[in-house]
């Protein structure tokens, strides 16, 4: 059942999966960013044995925003995952978070720890916690530099090779010329506009997010930050090792990489069955 609700400056839709049988476990909300509901489709469906809500930020997917702010906060989109909570019966819920989305879930249980049992935090790229901080805050403002002066393509290079990159980032890795766009398949012209949801709305405020431990830490939430048994030494793996050591708790590995529960969502296959098998064993 696909739902819609009114959030300031945006109308966000969501999804609610009822679960095969009746059922009293904790629902199971599955968030990304700025991936939307269709890239949860395969995991999803290894829940069928409770409800299963999925969403898609504002100005992704099926989502539109009427602001008119050139950037989305991880507070908005923690806000609009508040709603989509209430609105689908409220909480607790139980709450697997994916990259941008694992960012935006720590606000969400800084601000509102008792609407989330458990957290799973998966590989959030918050880059201010890593031992080169400066060099990979420079990396992201470059980035973004790169997309107000020349467009997707050529931001969109550096943005693949720096998720990618193994070990701490270099100075000046945003200036160091990138590949062919075309050898990606983007576009190498540029055709003028600025509302890529990615590079525009979310690269800054998502990386350079700082979460409040403090908060954090006093929450009634379980959490627990994951990684990726194959990505270690990229970014957004170091990243949530940091998040998890400032929280005093080991990271949990799970099987594959960064979008490991992928099972062919944007022409990508993870490592779904054991993925999800990992999820049920720490959600249970």
């Amino acid at each position: 059942m696909t739902l819609t609700l009114d959030a300031p400056g945006a109308v966000i839709a969501y999804d609610v999966h009822e679960p095969a049988a009746p059922s009293d476990t904790t629902p199971l909300l599955l968030i990304g960013s700025p991936m939307d509901a269709s890239g949860f489709v395969t995991l999803a469906g290894h829940f069928t044995d409770r409800r299963v809500i999925t969403y898609d930020p504002r100005g992704t997917g099926r989502s539109t925003r009427t602001d008119p702010a050139p950037e989305t906060t991880p507070e908005q989109h923690a806000d609009d995952v508040r709603r989509v909570i209430e609105a689908a019966g409220g909480g607790p819920v139980d709450l697997f978070a994916s990259s941008g989305g694992a960012v935006n879930s720590l606000a969400l249980v800084a601000a509102h720890p008792e609407l989330v049992r458990t957290l799973v935090a998966h590989e959030p790229p918050v880059v201010r916690l890593l031992d080169e901080a400066v060099d990979a805050e420079a990396a992201v403002r470059g980035i973004r530099d790169l997309y107000e002066r020349f467009g997707v393509g050529p931001a969109m290079v550096k943005f693949i090779e720096i998720v990618s990159f193994q070990g701490p980032i270099p100075p000046g890795f945003a200036d160091e010329p990138g590949a062919d766009p075309a050898t990606f398949g983007l576009p190498s012209t540029d055709d003028g506009s600025r509302d890529d949801v990615l590079l525009g709305q979310n690269l800054v405020t998502c990386c350079l997010f700082e979460p409040d431990f403090a908060a954090l830490k006093s929450a009634g939430t379980r959490i627990l930050v994951g990684v990726g048994a194959e990505s270690e030494g990229e970014l957004a793996h170091r990243a949530g090792r940091a998040v998890a050591a400032r929280l005093g708790a080991d990271p949990v590995v799970f099987p594959s990489n960064h979008a490991g529960f992928l099972g062919g969502e944007y022409g990508q296959h993870g490592d779904p069955v054991p993925f999800a098998a990992k999820l049920h064993e720490v959600l249970d």
